[in-house]
């Protein structure tokens, strides 16, 4: 028996969309109107982030630039779900102790980001990913004050150690982009 690819008409394929953002939005009503009143402001704000992330997914299948929105939309669905996460107070942590996690997000944007535009890992993207999500984890060990000293004590003291970790980072991206040439030209 001969297996034919199975071919979905376009209406179909809006209409499922169309299905989904129903239920993404009536799923938002029924949870804003279970909640307590404090943190219905920071649901409607995570869903503005969520659902921006949606419609930047939905730009990155339909224009060019794809590598751009879909960084944005896997940006804007982590700071959703984080939000969603502190509103149902599952993440103990309040936005002013926990804003480093943009940093994370965005280092973590990144990787399927460059993934998308180059179809495989580049070196300069993991840098960069990498990059962004130690930096932000070092500003959430000070932010969460699991350290005895401040952050300003630390540059004065470390300062010398930053310009290495700066130095190492272009180093590795100069390497990474000497590599992508050599390949190129071969």
């Amino acid at each position: 028996m001969l297996m034919y690819p199975l071919r979905i008409s376009r209406t179909t394929v809006r209409f499922v969309f169309i299905i989904g953002l129903l239920c993404m939005f009536l799923g938002s009503a029924f949870l804003l109107g279970s909640l307590k009143y404090e943190s219905m402001p920071l649901i409607f704000l995570s869903f503005l982030f969520f659902s921006t992330g949606v419609i930047c997914a939905v730009l990155a299948l339909r224009l060019r630039k794809r590598s751009l929105y879909l960084f944005l939309a896997s940006f804007f669905i982590q700071i959703g779900l984080f939000l969603l996460l502190s509103a149902l107070h599952l993440f103990p942590l309040p936005f002013s102790k926990a804003w480093p996690l943009l940093s994370v997000f965005s280092g973590l944007a990144l990787f399927p980001s460059g993934w998308h535009r180059y179809g495989l890992f580049k070196t300069n993207y993991i840098v960069s990913s990498i990059a962004f999500v130690l930096l932000g984890f070092v500003f959430l060990v000070f932010s969460l004050d699991m350290v005895s000293f401040s952050f300003a004590q630390f540059v004065l003291n470390w300062w010398p150690l930053i310009i290495v970790l700066a130095g190492l980072v272009l180093v590795l991206l100069a390497l990474a982009t000497k590599d992508n040439q050599r390949n190129t030209t071969l």
